[in-house]
């Protein structure tokens, strides 16, 4: 079907071709005045023939040239397309008027034709870059200016937050892959602390398709548990959320190309990679940290308060047990090697924060009296007693069995010199 388009359309070109170029041909060759072949009909009959079989010879070639623009729209959002196209547009209508402007006054040549052509094509071309890789600008710029209008009709005595000096408001949220497979941004979305509208860009798509495709179980079951996620988030009416496929080919690195995108879009990245926010904040680029957020959340713990902990594994150090509390926070307990698997009640002693989270150190309740005295090391009895112990006893039992049998002779003596002292 493509190549009979093809063909037609190189048919309906020779038309006109043939009838202007044919002339010339038939006065060159002598025929100029043969009315039987040089007229209307015959021009247009052999210049339509000659560009059928030019359009035959240059099919294949075509087509692979419109299956390549195809592929490259087809991998373009609607923005990309449309804001490319008026872009162009304006381009060539500012090379048309520069052109009537300075060339078109000059007497017919080569000044007035082949600079204009010229112009135009780098005006398009031009245009066309302004409008592609600033897209999201201009899309921004035009929700801006509507939203200003709207609310310049309904409350004009009102001041926007976004104009307020001191307050940055972000319009897109870009999520990272880190994010996504943790899965809290779902509810933290619901919950509508998060404003603006969320964006996935197909670099983050395609690596999540990557981990879900994974020869690794657990990095699988990761991957599609974050493909879950974006769908259900994506059905829910209450999340805006949106695709986008814009992409860096000089980048390959996905972080490096969520950087890049944020300082086009001016927008947040989200993640939970702490290198990438170190990254980001030498750029410049904002980035909101879950994790961050979770730790601002946590409940403040002082030492000398009272808590109950399950302890689930030993501790670095010896006889130490660890337990954690429900939002995450590790506990190390002194001496709860002795309670593993068991809930304790312990009094906290000391807190630290650390870049990757906090930890809290405590001890059991009952190894502490009412004075603040460690009543544990007081009670504990000597680690080298009990060690000696079992030795000590067989010894001890000998000397009692030694010195009973030592005692029998003695009475047997004294029940003798008593009877004879009788007689």
């Amino acid at each position: 079907m493509q190549k009979r388009i093809i063909t037609a359309i190189f048919a309906v070109l020779g038309i006109p071709a043939g009838v202007a170029v044919m002339p010339r041909i038939w006065t060159l060759v002598g025929m100029g005045q043969n009315e039987l072949f040089n007229n209307f009909v015959v021009n247009a009959i052999i210049g339509a023939l000659f560009f059928i079989v030019l359009a035959f010879m240059l099919a294949g070639v075509i087509l692979r040239m419109i299956a390549r623009a195809d592929q490259f729209l087809s991998d373009k959002s609607p923005t990309y397309i449309l804001f490319g196209s008026l872009s162009t547009i304006v381009g060539l209508i500012l090379a048309t008027l520069i052109s009537q402007l300075i060339f078109f006054r000059l007497p017919n040549g080569f000044l007035s034709t082949v600079p204009p052509i010229i112009l135009m094509i780098v005006f398009g071309y031009l245009g066309f870059r302004v409008g592609t890789t600033r897209r999201h600008e201009w899309r921004r710029l035009l929700m801006t200016m509507r939203r200003n209008n709207n609310d310049a009709k309904s409350k004009p005595d009102v001041t926007e937050a976004d104009d307020v000096e001191g307050v940055a408001f972000h319009q897109y949220k870009i999520l990272d892959t880190s994010v996504i497979i943790d899965g809290r941004i779902q509810a933290l979305a619901k919950t509508g602390f998060i404003e603006g509208t969320l964006l996935v860009p197909n670099f983050v798509l395609h690596e999540l398709q990557l981990i879900s495709d994974s020869a690794d179980s657990l990095k699988r079951e990761r991957g599609r548990r974050g493909l879950d996620i974006l769908n259900q988030m994506q059905k829910d009416k209450n999340i805006r959320i949106e695709m986008t496929d814009s992409d860096f080919e000089g980048s390959r690195e996905v972080d490096g190309k969520l950087l890049k995108l944020a300082k086009e879009m001016d927008a947040v990245v989200v993640s939970n990679d702490y290198n990438l926010g170190k990254v980001s904040e030498f750029q410049n680029v904002p980035i909101l940290n879950i994790n961050e957020l979770a730790t601002a959340l946590k409940p403040e713990v002082i030492p000398g308060e009272e808590m109950t902990v399950h302890i689930v594994k030993a501790g670095t150090e010896r006889q130490q047990g660890v337990a954690y509390m429900p939002e995450g926070t590790m506990v190390v307990v002194e001496d709860g090697q002795y309670y593993m698997d068991q809930n304790l009640r312990v009094i906290v002693t000391s807190a630290i924060q650390t870049n990757a989270g906090r930890m809290i150190f405590a001890r059991p309740a009952h190894s502490v009296n009412p004075l603040g005295k460690d009543a544990s090391t007081e009670a504990a009895p000597d680690p080298s007693a009990e060690a000696n112990r079992p030795q000590n006893e067989p010894q001890s039992a000998n000397r009692q069995e030694q010195a009973a049998a030592s005692a029998k002779p003695a009475r047997k003596r004294r029940g003798r010199r008593g009877r004879a002292d009788k007689a």
